[in-house]
């Protein structure tokens, strides 16, 4: 591990790894994480619960299409993956975007996306442990869903207690058991397309083009579809985040992000393909078990059910210890920077132990609000998760925007990675979160996570201009 004295904070838009920038003196984050952790993070971060749990809607609401609707989705995706790729090559930093926001948009910038993006990470962390008890529940009916949670807690806590290289660990081979079942899943699906599989028979375009054709709910189920499909892809963020902590930030970030386009289209728009190929998109099987179940079942796969709750319960165990890291990781990189509470900013044994226990903790209080109010606070706090996601990648393509444009007159042997076509894709990127804002203004329910993520935007943001008021210039260095 690299220990520096935080007194030697790097100065404003220097790079954030492997320096010391705490508030508190003490030893900086450590760079225990190796090559084929981050490569496997980047590979396990696409594979997700929002693909195998949340894609059920999507396939109802969009029928074949959803296969266009996760397409277009990922491309923007890809986009985003390759603005923060080119940042984060240039600068690695443990605060990711919210260190590019601050540099290149302003302290305001960084502090509103930064904090937004830590509440959503901890809101994500409640929802997750929640899904993951329910699996549990299901197996052990005579167990309450609290004491799994509290179970869950407590060992991904401690996990993030310890060296990162031990979250390092825990995500190699929670995402090495994910991409293995989805690469079977492929497999399978393949070999039933084309008739190979025994008791199979090719299915052509039946699917595809039967039940009301491919666009059975019209253009609406498909706008419907893609704003399933865009929440899906959240958390992708986290691998620029655990780059800094690696022995090569540089190096994992480009591989990362060269590599997204390949397993967007293999892991989602492949799988989503094979789905409504393979079986009708309105089989009743689809909505009672989940169409990776159903698909399984009608290839009579043994204990297909059973089977994908083990590949489900790994999805969401695996996102909360990757959010309680990458709330921990930003809500640190955001006290460094003069930006938060002075007292949890003390790194030991390379580890920022206190923002560990704060971001848990506060994951922990929203399991607590789904138990005391089920319909009120933690359905707020579930409102903002989605909404959220889309401000994140807009604050992304702002800075992108307005780096990109400085590095090439000051340091432009730092990119590394370029974003494509720039600056035209980086505008189509923006006018695509725009058009995808717009569109849940068309749904009540979307309007109200709109609303509420809105609200908290403006209140952070009105707390980020009034700290610049306060503090000027000296607010703290954007390096971590």
């Amino acid at each position: 591990m690299n220990r520096t004295p935080s007194s030697a904070a790097p100065a404003h838009g220097q790079t954030g790894a492997g320096h010391g920038a705490g508030p508190d003196s003490g030893p900086s984050l450590s760079n225990g994480l190796k090559q084929r952790h981050l490569s496997m993070i980047a590979l396990g971060g696409v594979i997700g619960a929002g693909l195998f749990v949340g894609s059920r809607e999507g396939i109802a609401a969009a029928g074949p299409s959803i296969v266009l609707a996760y397409a277009v989705s990922g491309a923007l995706v890809m986009l985003i993956m390759r603005m923060l790729g080119e940042m984060a090559a240039a600068n690695p930093a443990s605060g990711s975007f919210s260190v590019h926001a601050e540099r290149s948009i302003g302290s305001w910038a960084g502090f509103t996306v930064g904090w937004m993006f830590t509440a959503l990470l901890c809101v994500a962390v409640a929802a997750e442990a929640l899904g993951a008890a329910d699996v549990m529940h299901q197996w052990f009916p005579g167990t309450e869903p609290w004491m799994w949670v509290l179970l869950f807690m407590v060992i991904f806590t401690a996990t993030n207690l310890t060296a990162v290289s031990n979250f390092g660990e825990f995500e190699f081979w929670f995402a090495a058991l994910k991409v293995a079942a989805i690469g079977i899943f492929l497999v399978l699906g393949l070999l039933a397309i084309f008739g190979v599989l025994p008791g199979t028979h090719a299915p052509g375009t039946s699917h595809l083009t039967g039940d009301g054709g491919f666009l059975p709910k019209g253009v609406d189920g498909l706008m419907v579809g893609l704003l399933a499909s865009v929440f899906a892809y959240g958390g992708l963020e986290t691998v620029t985040i655990a780059a800094a902590e690696s022995k090569d930030p540089v190096r994992g970030v480009a591989s990362a992000v060269r590599t997204a386009m390949w397993r967007i289209a293999l892991f989602y728009v492949g799988s989503m393909a094979v789905i409504v190929t393979v079986i009708p998109w309105s089989a009743p099987s689809i909505a009672k078990s989940g169409p990776y179940v159903a698909v399984l079942d009608y290839l009579k796969i043994p204990a297909a059910g059973q089977i994908m709750n083990v590949v489900i319960l790994v999805a969401l165990l695996s996102a909360v210890n990757a959010n309680i890291y990458g709330a921990s990781r930003m809500a640190y990189s955001l006290i460094s920077r003069g930006q938060g509470p002075a007292f949890f900013g003390k790194v030991s044994g390379g580890v920022p132990r206190r923002t560990v226990l704060l971001c848990s903790a506060f994951g922990f209080l929203a399991v607590l609000f789904s138990f005391w109010w089920p319909t009120t606070v933690f359905q707020w706090l579930l409102n903002m998760v989605g909404a959220a996601v889309l401000v994140v990648w807009g604050f992304i393509a702002v800075a992108q925007l307005r780096m990109r444009r400085q590095m090439e007159r000051e340091a432009p042997e730092k990119l590394v990675v370029k974003m494509w076509a720039f600056p035209v894709l980086t505008w189509v990127a923006l006018a695509g979160i725009v058009a995808v804002l717009l569109l849940m203004l068309r749904d009540e329910n979307q309007r109200i996570q709109l609303l509420f993520t809105g609200g908290f935007g403006v209140v952070l943001a009105v707390i980020g201009l009034a700290r610049k008021r306060t503090l000027g210039k000296g607010a703290g260095p954007a390096g971590q």
